[in-house]
């Protein structure tokens, strides 16, 4: 079982694709790097890039699952103790339930499962 790695993709407040560049490099270091998940940090969009930026990684990582590159993705918003997703992910990455933004419904972030 390995770690959660944190990437924080909006710290420069880039346009949304190199947001979604850097979250293709993210998932390869993660890999490399022996990571079963991830948490971007994207912002919920209160300066008006972070909701576009939110919206084309999230379409990003639902293309990147069907093609089966990432296992799945979990939207803040839903990761929760009462969310099966979240409480599959638990599964494959400890460091999950440990993770402050747990039961927050935090739009601005989403976790990946490598």
């Amino acid at each position: 079982m390995g770690y959660l790695k944190e990437v924080n993709l909006k710290y420069d407040m880039p346009a949304a694709d190199l947001a979604v560049r850097r979250t293709t490099y993210a998932i390869q270091n993660g890999r490399a790097l022996g990571a079963s998940a991830l948490k971007l940090i994207h912002g919920y969009g209160s300066h008006g890039k972070g909701g576009r930026i939110r919206t084309e990684v999230r379409a990003y990582l639902e293309r990147q699952k069907r093609r089966g590159q990432i296992r799945d993705f979990i939207p803040g918003e839903r990761f929760s103790i009462f969310d099966e997703a979240t409480r599959g992910a638990f599964l494959r990455c400890e460091d999950l339930r440990r993770d402050p933004d747990l039961d927050r419904s935090n739009n601005g972030v989403t976790f990946v499962l490598l």
